[in-house]
């Protein structure tokens, strides 16, 4: 069993990484029907809660299904993080975790995500008043290091655990690396080993197949892994997972009308929380991995993604779901 504060987690749990546009309400949802064992909110900017901007507040809807969730806020001024942490503590979360990995440079520039990797002192001293601010368990989300001449993963770690965290998910890359190259998972597994460290270390990054996520439990001996890109368009890959580690085997390809289906509840429950126009925009990016290994697809995915109302784009899953009804998925 694994814990985050009193959360008691399966061995190995599997995390849905928070992703700006990606893991919403809708999306949180589903994966966490297929198997998610925590799930995280879309990164909110402090400075935008405590402005009371529309975007970041309505980034705190969370559900009662969703449990364990976690709402995770960026930033680089303490006293806007101590105040945001008052402001998502009304929206009942499990966890708050604080994001400290984002590379984007908007968000570096300000010396908030990623970018304070640069201050290691200035990310302990946010992360310990953090802990004091709230009674619920804090987590961190980071990255190896700003550069490869910069990895101190392992002293980052010890310092923010001593803080009083209580879990921490380490990407694989560093900033400079954004997401190019590939994720090395050895420094995350140093951490893990240090025997200082008693708090859940979870990995992030790469992890794209049933066979990478056991390769992260077996081989680098992590305490459960974060799921990013791999599940954008198919929530089933923690079903997925779970199966391979249960049986040695893949689960059965999903089906044609299983995809169809959660394409329209994706774009369905997008739109009741969103409203039509943003759920309609901000459901797109997942249709080509819902529909991915299909021949001769393109015309009906030029249509999901370029049709600006809902009708249209349901009338397409409904001409995919007749004419490949009988696709065998590899």
């Amino acid at each position: 069993m694994v814990k985050i504060g009193a959360i008691e987690l399966p061995e190995f749990p599997l995390l849905l990484a928070p992703m700006e546009d990606v893991s919403d309400p809708p999306f949180r949802a589903l994966c966490k029907e297929q198997g998610a064992d925590v799930v995280y909110t879309e990164f909110i900017s402090s400075e935008g809660l405590i402005r009371d901007a529309a975007k970041s507040t309505m980034k705190l809807d969370i559900y009662e299904k969703e449990r364990p969730v976690g709402i995770q806020i960026f930033g680089a001024n303490l006293d806007s993080m101590l105040r945001a942490v008052e402001i998502v503590e009304k929206s009942y979360p499990d966890i708050i975790d604080i994001n400290f990995g984002c590379p984007v440079k908007k968000v570096v520039s300000k010396g908030a995500g990623a970018g304070i990797l640069k201050d290691i002192c200035l990310m302990e001293k946010l992360t310990a008043e953090m802990v004091k601010r709230t009674h619920l368990p804090v987590t961190v989300k980071t990255r190896l290091g700003w550069d490869h001449d910069s990895i101190r993963i392992v002293e980052v770690a010890e310092r923010l655990q001593d803080v009083g965290i209580k879990a921490l998910s380490i990407h694989g890359r560093t900033r400079a690396q954004m997401y190019k190259g590939n994720a090395d998972w050895v420094p995350i597994a140093a951490v893990k080993n240090n025997p200082r460290m008693h708090i859940p270390i979870f990995g992030n990054g790469d992890v794209n197949s049933p066979e990478r996520a056991m390769e992260m439990r077996d081989s680098y001996g992590l305490d459960g892994a974060m799921i990013g890109r791999a599940c954008i368009g198919n929530p089933w890959f923690f079903k997925q997972v779970k199966h391979y580690f249960e049986t040695g085997t893949h689960l059965e390809p999903i089906s044609m009308s299983e995809r169809v289906e959660a394409a329209r509840r994706h774009l369905k429950m997008a739109i009741d929380w969103k409203g039509e126009v943003l759920g309609v925009l901000e459901t797109r990016r997942h249709y080509t991995n819902y529909f991915k290994g299909i021949p001769n697809f393109k015309p009906y995915r030029t249509k999901m993604v370029t049709s600006d109302h809902s009708q249209d784009v349901f009338k397409a899953f409904d001409e995919v779901e007749t004419k490949f009804a009988a696709h065998q998925f590899a």
